[in-house]
């Protein structure tokens, strides 16, 4: 095996996980709502799911890992991709910003202030910003 094939196998399986944490969070009620379908569907595009993993998955999600970002930087980053995401579909409307506060505790942000990082996410997001000015802003958010 290469060192191109590990590093495409461990980023593939990272992705999986990723995507199995974001289904673990979408589940929490119990059910996938068809906003939350529509979203996982374009989620797993961007992360090159296969149709197969993407069943397989769904069926038995609980078995994958969780791997929070281990630092705060990672979850930064991760939070800027979703809310981007979430932002740009439009089709959850105003269960936009549930859903997000839902994935930023699932990323590890506290619950206590989980929805004023969101606030500040999605308009961060919506004025264009790049990654390192949002980086930049949520971190000097509290100053």
């Amino acid at each position: 095996m290469s060192i191109s094939d590990l590093f495409d196998s461990g980023f593939q399986k990272r992705n999986q996980d990723h995507f199995a944490a974001i289904v673990k969070v979408a589940m929490s009620d119990g059910v996938i709502t068809n906003d939350e379908k529509a979203f996982l569907d374009r989620l797993a595009s961007r992360l090159s799911i296969s149709d197969n993993d993407y069943k397989e998955i769904l069926k038995d999600y609980m078995t994958h890992p969780v791997n929070p970002p281990t630092s705060y930087d990672e979850r930064l980053e991760r939070l800027y991709d979703l809310a981007r995401m979430v932002y740009a579909d439009h089709h959850l409307g105003e269960r936009q910003t549930p859903m997000l506060e839902r994935l930023g505790i699932g990323l590890g942000f506290s619950p206590e202030n989980v929805s004023y990082v969101v606030d500040k996410a999605l308009k961060l997001v919506n004025s264009g910003v790049d990654i390192d000015g949002f980086s930049e802003e949520i971190k000097n958010m509290n100053r």
